[in-house]
Formats: structure tokens, C-alpha cells, sequence
């Protein structure tokens, strides 16, 4: 088909103009009907094809890119492969549709503002674009990212009103979203969600000797070096129950995951392999591993959380956050607000995968409830993680062997509990690095391991009223630790470079059955070793290569330590327990009491009111107080933060950000809450330690 001649002679059906850059044919002759000319019908379908290149570029292939390779944000979600396909289906169609269909009604006043219109809409959708690749490629962020981006798509739908080149060139990338959902379908990680290849998974053979129970416990993102007190052991009187594990267990001091991320790491430790490729953390990718050596002789209780390595075959997933095509819809519009804002997230994708309460999946607490009085179990179903209550119902004996698995992502953040179990909101975009920041993110990190702490100890005292601790092979570790070195935060390249004996060093405890006494092994453990320790003490053998050592046998002779930041890309570590990083000094304000000072300055706290109704019982506290000090205020002045007249931290004022001047205080004791009312301080902390109180508001 013929393409009209884009020209801006005078039409001679009418003596006017038409636009350069406008097809002259689609103006219709004088007294013509109401229908569009086939002349006009192939302009519109030009600019269909135009906006439907520019969506699939400004939204289709962003957003597609990133879910691709997050297979475990489909895996957390539990989405079934027909709820992927929807989605995609949505990703690729809708957006585009919606734009195409508001310029086919602006037909309706006439050509010249159709024509307009589109010109428009290709502006606004070039610097769009431009947004997304200036953050790629540019320093800019903000408004004059955004300056820059308007002057791009304005120059841009300069060029294609004049031109007609960029025209043809749109028209040509119209195809561009199919191959953007052929590339998620079939070639992202992703793709083992939604079409899953065959998963003949070699089951394990039984050998001779018992086979006890399994209870293995994976938490996530927890260094040792979290653990330990001043002399290099286990801090009981911070964590009584993993001491408590620890002195009845052989504890791998040298133990070390295998990557900083979740989707490495666990597969590496239930297959026994080494993280070699990319691959969705699924079952048809990782058709052998621990589930399926065991699952022939061993039921399986597993609770997975963002992986799905246990096949449908061998066990059934009971409890899942909130799930279906509703909760991906609305993620990937959080996710893809993210990927269009001229400024850089401070939320990490990952960090939203929280742990949802019994509660909120509709779950009853476990029974019987717990009896510790230091510990929330009045408001246990509204606290206590939905995943553990399920794991904590099936710690029961069985005439068969069986495995009970829980991937918990505790103390993972978002950090949301006091070491009593009560929770509390923060702000999604809190940074967790930098000056303040880090030290914030510490203290949280460590107010949920005291709760993890909790949850570990309920675990034990259901096992032994059970009778399944002393014949239970019981195992506890965590996949990766994470930095809070300063300038080092995270578990990524420059943390591993800086800070590795926070990132690779894990908790690893392994009691045996019939174990009593516990002992410290500082063999160079890793965690490939994980999976043919537990098939050896279980007494069944797998049929398949593995790069780990059991613990039955003599240690490796090597004392490096392989890390994988990217699968297949080895990192070589020097070995060797990690020692404890130096605790933060307390400030000596902390826990005093403060009567009345002068007034001397002004702060704004972000959920001031939330102070005035407290229900301890609810299970909920306000322990985290943000907000703003004056812009004059210099960096690093210290703030008293006091609750009902008591001080609970003092914290600095960090440089300011796009938030302003901020500061942030964790409020971990929950005695300094009372019911009711309760009244919230400021202190700005003078260089000779007066004290002078904040007007709040």
C-alpha cells in the first residue's frame, strides 16, 4: 500500500494549509459524510502505531525488564502462570490502548486539533522516555532532569510534526512490545514462572541407619556477627534462645553463605551446587534439591517465601501473602512510578516483601499460646508472622519421617517489630546508609533479631512439649548477612569488598538427634555443604554431583571462602570467623529523666498525633519519631527524643536530602509507652549538654 505524500502545498479541494507534517488527504472534501475517508483511517493507524511504540518503550519495556529478572517478586506473591500472563497481557496492551483511544476522540474537533493533539501526546511520551534514559546516563535528577527531559520531547515532536522520517521510524518500533513480551516469556528469568519445563527431580535413595525427623529454619539477611557479644560467643542475655540452640548444637562458627541474594543463595544451599546461572529459584530450574531427595521417604512441610524450589509433587504452599492479579497490578504500578520519577528510589524492590501476621492471612495463632511474660502473646495473632504461626501448627510427630522447612524473612527488613513483638509504621523511603541512616538501620535490624530471637525460642518449647527436639535433626542458619559499615552498607559489590565478614558469615547451628552438648566447629563451612550434611544425617543418598562436603566428613583442605555476587562469577574470601564490629557507644541521656527545660527552636514530627490514643495491648506503638528541624539547624546537632518524660534515644540531624533536614529516632524500650495519651519531647542536646525543648507540630 502506497504511503500519501506528506507535503504542505495548498490542498485545491479547499485553498487551505494543512499542517507540515499532515496528510493533506485527510481532509475531507466539503459536504463529505461523517465516516473517515480511507485516506484518514491509515493516518490513524499511523499514529496508533506511533504512541504504540513510544508506550511500549516508556512503559512496556521498563517494567517488563525489571519483573523479568524478579522472578521472586511473582514467586513471594504465589502468582499462578495465567496471573503472569494476565499481567503481561495488561503491561503490553492497556497503556497503549488508553492513549490511542483519547486520541481517537479528539477527532471529534476536527483534523487540525487531532493533529495537534498527537503531536502532543508524542512530545509528552519522547520525554518520558527521556527521564528514564537521562537517569541512566546522566547525573541529573529532579527538576533539571526533568528541564532537560521537556526540552528533549519537545525538540522530538518538533522533528516528527517536519519530518517524516521519525514517523516511519515509530511506526517500524510499533513492533517492539511483541518482542518485549516474547523476551519476558520465554528468555527472563521470569519465564520459568510462568511456563514451567518438565521437573523430573532425582529422588533420593534410602540407606541404611534411622531417619529422623527434619526441622530446618532459614532466616534472611542475618550476619553472625549480629549475634555475638563482647567475647566472640552468642549474646545470651540479647538472644537467650540462640544461645540456648547453641549450647545443645554443633555450631559452624566458619560458616558462610554462598551470595548476598535470597534467589542465589537458597537453592545453592538445598542442591548442594554452587549458584552458576541466573535462574528463577523454581523448581523446573532446580529439579534437585533437598525436597525432592527427601520427598520419596520424607513428607514434606515446607514454607517457602520467595522461591518456590519444593514442587507441587511434594508439597503444597498453605499460607502466601496477599496474592492474585490484583496485588501484581498494583505493585508493578508502584513499581513502574518508580522506574518513570526523575529522582532515584530510596526503596528497595526487595525490602517490601514483608512478613504478613496471622491475622491479616486469616490465621489463628498457634495452640497452646506461649506463657512468657515478657513476650506480646496477648496480641500474638495480630504480631506473629502468618508463615511461622503455620510452620510452628505443624511441629507435630508423625508415624512417617518428615521434613519441616521454614524460610522465614525475619529480621529481613522492612524492620517493623520491637524485640516485645510490637510492631510499628515507618516511612517506605527512609535511607539506610549514610550518616544517621546506618546507625538507625542497625538498631532496627538488631530490635527485630531480638523478636526473631522470640519466635526461635517458641520454636524450641514447641519441639520439646512435642517430644520431636532430642530426635530431630534441628537446623537453623540464614542465607546472607548484610553490611552496616558505614560508606558500606548492603550486601552488594562494594559491602562484599569492604565489609564481607558482615555479608558472607552466617549463623549455622546443627543439632543432631539425641545431641545434648554443644560444641564449636570452625571448619571452612559453606553453605553448598548444607544439603549433603542433612542427607547424610538423614541417611539417604542423592544421585546427583554436588560442590559441598558434609560435616560427617574430614573439613576441606582450603581455607578461602567462594562468594557469588553474580551467578558463574567467583569471588574469592579470605577465610576465618569474622570479630564482632564495635557497638555504637549509648548515649548517657538515654533512659534519664528530663523535667522542664526552656524552649528554644521548633521540629515538625511526622505522626505527632499518633501520641495521643496508645494501645499497647493492639500490638502496635508509635516507636519510630521522624519528621524535620529548621534548615539552619547545622548537621549533626543532637536530639533527646522523650516519651512521657522519660528519654529514649538521641539521635543526630542528618545533612539534608530532598526531605529536608531530617532526623530519625527508634524508640525500642515499649515501657516508655503507657495507655492513652502519652506525651512525646524534643530536645535539641546543646556542645555543653543543656538541654533546650522543641516547639513540635
Amino acid at each position: 500500500m502506497a504511503e500519501p505524500t506528506l507535503t504542505n502545498a495548498p490542498d485545491r479541494r479547499t485553498g487551505s494549509v494543512p499542517p507540515v507534517g499532515v496528510d493533506a488527504a485527510q481532509t475531507p472534501p466539503a459536504g463529505a459524510g461523517a465516516g473517515p475517508t480511507p485516506s484518514a483511517r491509515r493516518v490513524e493507524l499511523r499514529r496508533a502505531c506511533e504512541v504504540v511504540a513510544l508506550v511500549g518503550l516508556v512503559v512496556t519495556q521498563p517494567l517488563l525488564d525489571v519483573l523479568g529478572r524478579s522472578p521472586d517478586f511473582f514467586l513471594f506473591h504465589r502468582a499462578t502462570g495465567r496471573d503472569v500472563l494476565a499481567l503481561v497481557a495488561m503491561v503490553a496492551l492497556l497503556p497503549g490502548a488508553v492513549v490511542v483511544l483519547f486520541g481517537a476522540l479528539t477527532r471529534v474537533a476536527g483534523d487540525r486539533v487531532r493533529a495537534g493533539v498527537h503531536t502532543v501526546v508524542v512530545g509528552l511520551l519522547l520525554a518520558a522516555l527521556a527521564v528514564q534514559v537521562g537517569r541512566q546516563l546522566t547525573p541529573l535528577r529532579g527538576v533539571p532532569l526533568l528541564l532537560v527531559a521537556a526540552l528533549a520531547g519537545a525538540a522530538g515532536a518538533a522533528a516528527h510534526r517536519r519530518w517524516s522520517t521519525p514517523g516511519r521510524v515509530l511506526r517500524v518500533a510499533a513492533l517492539g512490545p511483541l518482542v518485549f513480551v516474547g523476551l519476558f516469556l520465554f528468555v527472563s528469568p521470569a519465564s520459568a514462572v510462568v511456563l514451567p519445563r518438565a521437573h523430573q527431580g532425582a529422588a533420593g535413595v534410602a540407606g541404611p541407619g534411622s531417619h529422623p525427623p527434619v526441622v530446618m529454619i532459614v532466616l534472611d539477611e542475618l550476619p553472625l556477627v549480629s549475634l555475638l557479644g563482647p567475647d566472640g560467643r552468642i549474646d545470651a542475655t540479647r538472644y537467650p534462645n540462640f544461645a540456648e540452640l547453641a549450647g545443645g548444637s554443633t555450631w559452624y562458627r566458619n560458616a558462610t553463605g554462598v551470595s548476598g541474594w535470597t534467589p542465589y543463595a537458597l537453592p545453592a544451599m538445598l542442591t548442594g551446587r554452587y549458584p552458576s546461572a541466573p535462574s528463577a529459584p523454581h523448581y523446573s530450574q532446580y529439579p534437585d534439591n533437598l525436597f525432592t531427595a527427601l520427598g520419596g521417604l520424607y513428607d514434606i512441610r515446607a514454607q517457602e517465601s520467595i522461591t518456590r524450589l519444593c514442587p507441587p509433587s511434594r508439597c503444597d504452599q498453605p499460607v502466601a501473602p496477599e496474592q492474585g492479579l490484583g496485588v501484581l497490578v498494583r505493585e508493578s504500578g508502584t513499581l513502574l512510578r518508580r522506574i518513570a520519577a526523575p529522582v532515584d528510589s530510596r526503596i528497595d524492590p526487595q525490602e517490601s516483601y514483608r512478613e504478613q501476621t496471622a491475622a491479616e492471612v486469616g490465621l489463628d495463632a498457634a495452640e497452646p499460646v506461649p506463657v512468657d511474660p515478657k513476650f506480646r502473646w496477648d496480641s500474638l495473632n495480630d504480631n506473629q508472622p502468618a508463615r511461622f504461626t503455620s510452620f510452628l501448627a505443624g511441629l507435630r510427630p508423625s508415624d512417617r519421617p518428615t521434613l519441616h522447612f521454614l524460610h522465614l524473612l525475619m529480621p529481613h527488613p522492612p524492620w517493623t517489630y520491637l524485640p516485645s513483638g510490637a510492631r510499628y509504621d515507618a516511612p517506605d523511603d527512609l535511607p539506610n546508609d549514610g550518616t544517621g541512616w546506618v546507625e538507625l538501620a542497625r538498631a532496627r535490624h538488631l530490635a527485630q533479631l531480638r523478636y526473631t530471637d522470640r519466635l526461635l525460642g517458641e520454636t524450641l518449647r514447641t519441639l520439646r512439649a512435642g517430644g520431636l527436639y532430642d530426635r530431630s535433626l534441628v537446623v537453623l542458619t540464614a542465607d546472607h548477612g548484610v553490611s552496616f559499615t558505614p560508606d558500606w552498607q548492603g550486601r552488594g559489590q562494594d559491602a562484599i569488598d569492604h565489609a564481607a565478614g558482615e555479608v558472607a558469615w552466617v549463623p549455622m547451628f546443627v543439632k543432631e538427634p539425641g545431641q545434648r552438648v554443644g560444641r564449636v566447629d570452625d571448619r571452612n563451612w559453606e553453605h553448598v555443604d548444607l544439603l549433603p550434611t542433612v542427607v547424610d544425617a538423614a541417611h539417604v543418598r542423592v544421585p546427583w554431583r554436588l560442590d559441598g562436603r558434609s560435616a560427617a566428613l574430614p573439613p576441606r583442605e582450603r581455607t578461602e571462602k567462594y562468594f557469588y555476587d553474580r551467578p558463574g562469577e567467583r569471588i574469592v574470601l579470605a577465610g576465618g570467623v569474622p570479630g564482632r564490629p564495635a557497638p555504637p557507644a549509648v548515649h548517657p541521656l538515654v533512659g534519664t529523666t528530663v523535667g522542664e527545660r526552656p524552649v528554644g527552636g521548633t521540629a515538625t514530627v511526622a505522626h505527632l498525633s499518633a501520641f495521643d490514643h496508645v494501645d499497647p495491648a493492639a500490638g502496635d506503638l508509635p516507636a519510630l519519631v521522624w519528621g524535620s528541624v529548621p534548615r539552619q539547624v547545622p548537621d549533626g546537632t543532637l536530639l533527646a527524643v522523650a516519651v512521657n518524660g522519660r528519654v529514649g534515644a538521641v539521635v543526630p540531624v542528618v545533612p539534608p536530602d530532598r526531605g529536608g533536614r531530617r532526623f530519625a529516632a527508634l524508640l525500642a524500650d515499649d515501657h516508655l509507652f503507657r495507655a492513652g495519651a502519652n506525651r512525646l519531647d524534643l530536645y535539641r542536646v546543646g556542645t555543653d549538654g543543656a538541654l533546650r525543648r522543641l516547639t513540635l507540630s
